[in-house]
Order: structure tokens, then C-alpha cells, then sequence
């Protein structure tokens, strides 16, 4: 229960901060700052909770350790559950937050949701949203798979994870908004509901194909691991 536990804590950390940076002070902060909020909030959860759960606080990387058989399918609910109940955390408190403001509202921020087409910044298709999701989920996840599998790294890898998610967003950001996190796309998009609600399978459903994919390139090229 623990485990359940703390990550259901890091991803209600990780959306109240990461999005909570995009939706209140994304025009302050910029793409680079907004990446940092999220890739920050990593690298501070994995160092509190990392030796209790392993911080997966992402149903996409819970995906790739059950395809590696870290999880087991039971516990692989449970955290995926868990991390779905954090998410519904931290963006309900970024809700309420916003909702307090006088001068912010939640259509206009929209809790740091998702999208494409009039939801991007750059106006990306359907298409190029699924695409850019998968890849960069894929880089993600197996640069996670890479620096977990190698004990002597383990002091660096909630460095290394935090700014790989840096990373992936300061290209991402511009094009979807960046998930890599189905977790994390999936409650600001209920409680904004309208589009963003209505375009959310696409981050739920790519970052686990890029999980999957990155799962299984990782099995077959480490097959001593």
C-alpha cells in the first residue's frame, strides 16, 4: 500500500506543477520554463518516493516494467489506479486554485490539457499529434529503462529521467502540449471538458504504443537484462 501510495502523492505533485506552471504562468515562463516545471517535479519525487515505488508516477512507465516483468499485472492496477487518483488530485487542487484567482479562469488556462489542431500551439494535425506522442514517449520511457537497469547509476537516474522529461517537452510543448503520461493528460482534460476532453484518447493511447514500443526495443537489444 505503500507503494500505491506514494505515487498516487508524485503524479498529484507532478500535475499540480507541471501543468499548474503551464495554465498559471506559461506567457511568464515560456517553453523552456514549463519544461523545467515538469522535468523538476520529477527529479523531486524520485529522491523522496523512487525507493519506495520506483516513481513511475505514469501509467506509461508502469507499461514498459510490466512488459520487462518489474510488475506484476496486479500490481501494475494498482499503480495505474493510483496514479490516475493523484492526477484527479493535483489537477482538482490546480482547479481550485484557479478558481480563487480574479484574474484567471479555468477555460482560459485550461488546467495545462493536451491537444492538437486548434488546442496546438502550432495548429499539429491529428496525425503528427499521434506521431509526436509516440516518439517522444519512446525516448522517454527507454532512457528510463536504460539508466534503471544499471545499479551503479541509480544516484544519477532521477537526474537523468528529469531531464530526459525536460527534454521531450521543450520540443513537445509547442506541438501538443506534451503528455508522455496518460495520467497526466487525462484529468485536466475532464475537468476542462469540451475539446480537450474530446481529443484525450490521443494521449492516452500514444504514449502507451511509444511505452510498448520503447519496452520491447529495449528487451530485444538488452537481452542480457
Amino acid at each position: 500500500m505503500k507503494k500505491y501510495v506514494c505515487e498516487l502523492i508524485g503524479t498529484a505533485v507532478l500535475v499540480l506543477f507541471g501543468c499548474g506552471s503551464a495554465a498559471v504562468a506559461g506567457g511568464t515562463l515560456g517553453t523552456l520554463g514549463i519544461a523545467l516545471a515538469f522535468g523538476l517535479s520529477i527529479v523531486a519525487m524520485a529522491y523522496v518516493i523512487g525507493n519506495v515505488s520506483g516513481c513511475h508516477i505514469n501509467p506509461a512507465v508502469s507499461l514498459a516494467m510490466l512488459i520487462n516483468k518489474k510488475l506484476s499485472v496486479k500490481e501494475f492496477v494498482c499503480y495505474v489506479v493510483a496514479q490516475i487518483i493523484g492526477a484527479f488530485a493535483g489537477a482538482g487542487l490546480l482547479y481550485f486554485i484557479i478558481n480563487n484567482s480574479a484574474s484567471l479562469d479555468v477555460a482560459t488556462t485550461g488546467l495545462g490539457a493536451n491537444g492538437y489542431g486548434a488546442l496546438s500551439s502550432v495548429g499539429l494535425g491529428l496525425i503528427g499529434a499521434i506521431l509526436v506522442e509516440i516518439i517522444l514517449t519512446f525516448v522517454f520511457i527507454y532512457t528510463i529503462l536504460g539508466v534503471t537497469s544499471d545499479a551503479s547509476k541509480s544516484s544519477v537516474a532521477g537526474i537523468v529521467i528529469g531531464l530526459t522529461l525536460t527534454f521531450v517537452h521543450i520540443m513537445g510543448i509547442p506541438l501538443t502540449g506534451t503528455s508522455v503520461n496518460p495520467a497526466r493528460s487525462l484529468a485536466p482534460a475532464v475537468l476542462v471538458g469540451g475539446e480537450a476532453l474530446s481529443q484525450v484518447w490521443v494521449f492516452l493511447v500514444a504514449p502507451l504504443v511509444g511505452s510498448a514500443l520503447a519496452a520491447l526495443a529495449f528487451k530485444a537489444l538488452n537481452k542480457e537484462n
